[in-house]
């Protein structure tokens, strides 16, 4: 009987009145067109063709390249995180987090971290016989591992502006 009393006040017209379930996140389809949406998809896709170009060959034997992977998966992941929490828009929804820092210190660190890794495989590809699978895609490894750095470069300088603009406005 208590059933039908749900489903009876469930039919009223108004859909504020029967609102089950809502969302207070919301898909933000314009932040993939803004510099910070662009970077942080070129860091994505940069972070994942060193891993996988890294990861397909016999990495383990040297451990300059157990650094790589550690350095390109921690970033991957990590930005794949921030990127969810910038297109949801949940970075709104959360105002006790220091958004503005938290993204100065992830991408400077992640830009740090990036162009030892960088050096170290470029340095690495030495070890590889020159025209081998390993030796072939650990260089390819090295270029897009340069290129990560210059996204995370330019993400860290963005962050620095929105950084430096909201401790101004303060």
């Amino acid at each position: 009987m208590e059933r039908n009393t749900v489903v009876s006040a469930c039919r009223t017209p108004s859909a504020l009145e029967c609102n089950i379930s809502t969302s207070t996140l919301a898909f933000d389809q314009h932040f993939t067109t803004t510099a910070k949406g662009i970077l942080l998809l070129a860091e994505i896709v940069g972070g994942m063709l060193v891993w996988i170009l890294v990861g397909g060959t016999d990495y383990f034997h040297l451990s300059a390249l157990c650094w790589v992977m550690f350095v390109a998966v921690l970033c991957w992941l990590l930005t794949i995180c921030l990127f969810i929490i910038y297109l949801t828009g949940a970075h709104n929804r959360i105002p006790q987090v220091p958004w503005t820092t938290l993204l100065l210190c992830f991408n400077c660190s992640a830009m740090a971290l990036y162009l030892v890794t960088a050096v170290v495989e470029a340095l690495s590809v030495n070890q590889a016989i020159r025209g081998r699978h390993n030796y072939n895609c650990w260089a390819a490894s090295a270029f897009f591992a340069f290129l990560t750095t210059l996204c995370y470069a330019g993400s860290s300088y963005l962050s620095y502006h929105a950084w430096k603009t909201t401790d101004e406005g303060q």
